[in-house]
């Protein structure tokens, strides 16, 4: 069984997203992935209403398949935090997701880590967007794990293309920080990361659609792990930092 720790679904016409649940659901069957955790590309709080939801209206649409993550924008403050926590206590989503790009703030600021400490005593684990731009870098990001070190801090896409021994680095410094596969491009890194910091810190993702999770399935089978350790990169791992969250 392979679960997907990082897709979207959302539709904002004006931004040129068209990804409706069943955009993920088919391309989930192409790369016979069995479950995703899913999340939109908008922020809320934010202008329009209804992000929260729509994410709960797919899971609700495909419960088998679908577990929500809840996009937040920490600019909103208190409203964020307690729109946060219906996500999860309501409409029992598991998980945060922080995408500082396009709220343009400091991961470590203090209405970021606001956020995260809430999520930290729900349980739930926080998702940063974590690449090559301005706010997400693995260091920047480092400065949250350790100002918050009983949150489960995942660092999407462990880096990007040029930071991913930054990743690394900063997981083997804070044990708090879980590093997540998609869209970073070299099977040999995979690889890397797990010799440096044992299986059961990496995560299997895709990102898709905007990645193919066929590709991103074939990029771990090609890095060279035992099928124990891809057995914990596609599942064990997961299901293990979900089992904390309230219900």
């Amino acid at each position: 069984m392979i679960i997907d720790s990082h897709t979207h679904a959302d539709e904002a016409p004006g931004f040129g997203w068209f990804d409706p649940p069943e955009t993920i659901i088919r391309l989930l069957d192409e790369a016979q992935i069995e479950q995703a955790i899913v999340m939109t590309y908008r922020d809320a709080p934010g202008p329009e209403e209804g992000v929260i939801e729509y994410i709960a209206e797919a899971v609700q649409r495909y419960p088998d398949r679908l577990i929500g993550y809840a996009r937040m924008n920490p600019r909103y403050g208190d409203e964020a935090v307690e729109l946060f926590d219906r996500a999860i206590r309501d409409y029992k989503m598991k998980g945060l997701k922080l995408h500082p790009v396009s709220y343009v703030m400091h991961p470590a600021s203090e209405p970021t880590l606001a956020l995260i400490r809430h999520a930290a005593s729900l349980g739930a684990p926080i998702l940063f967007h974590c690449g090559d731009e301005e706010f997400t870098l693995p260091l920047q990001i480092a400065e949250a794990a350790a100002a918050v070190p009983d949150a489960t801090i995942i660092l999407g896409h462990m880096g990007g293309y040029f930071h991913v021994r930054d990743a690394i680095r900063v997981a083997k410094r804070f044990p708090n920080i879980v590093l997540e596969t998609s869209a970073m491009p070299y099977p040999r890194m995979l690889k890397e990361a797990v010799d440096a910091l044992g299986a059961e810190r990496i995560l299997f993702a895709s990102d898709g659609p905007g990645c193919d999770p066929t590709l991103e399935v074939e990029k771990v089978r090609r890095a060279g792990l035992s099928p124990d350790q891809e057995e914990l990169l596609f599942r064990g791992n997961i299901h293990r930092i979900l089992g904390g969250v309230i219900h």
